[in-house]
């Protein structure tokens, strides 16, 4: 009995080291700097695809904010151009 109490002290301890929270697969990530923001000579521009398809994914979709890493406020501007670029046949709508 004496042993079954000193068993679960030792794991219920609210004292946690470093490396019991260590998990591998929980790397904290570098955050990402808004390309359009930190270069400014960077223009999108709805006619040039070669620049529109790094914020496209290979099935037409327009990627988020938190896999462009773009702010807000750019990323309201590349999803009006990509949108653009769309409707005069620059960009597909989908790759089926």
């Amino acid at each position: 009995m004496a042993d079954k109490k000193q068993h679960n002290k030792k794991y219920n301890n609210n004292n946690k080291n470093a490396d019991d929270d260590f998990n591998p697969r929980l790397k904290k990530m570098r955050k990402k700097v808004c390309i359009l923001c930190s270069d400014k000579s960077f223009v999108l521009d709805y006619k040039n695809a070669e620049q529109l398809k790094k914020f496209v994914n290979d099935k037409g979709k327009i990627l988020p904010r938190r896999t462009t890493g773009a702010c807000a406020k750019h990323q309201r501007d590349i999803t009006a151009v990509v949108k653009r670029a769309r409707h005069i046949a620059i960009l597909p709508y989908s790759n089926e």
